[in-house]
């Protein structure tokens, strides 16, 4: 694939446990994304989440972004939610 869109998104969370969930929950997905148009990339650096995506054009890169910031909010308010419990 020949990429012309590109994004980088570095996310900080509280603790190591938040980004491990985030990467086994976002990681068959990315493995598996919806169209050959884009590929993904999740990895940890720390307390950071990595989220690489590169599209062969800015719609499938802002699609892809945007399931993507809207899976790891979900996400984010299931841990907290289980994390206040």
């Amino acid at each position: 694939m020949s990429s012309s869109a590109k994004a980088n998104i570095r996310l900080k969370f509280a603790n190591d446990k938040q980004v491990e969930t985030l990467l086994d929950s976002l990681t068959p997905e990315a493995n598996s994304p919806a169209t050959r148009r884009v590929n993904i990339k999740l990895q940890k650096a720390g307390l950071f989440l990595v989220l690489t995506v590169e599209a062969e054009d800015t719609i499938a890169l802002r699609a892809t972004l945007n399931a993507y910031l809207h899976w790891i909010n979900s996400t984010v308010n299931v841990i907290k939610l289980v994390e206040g419990a």
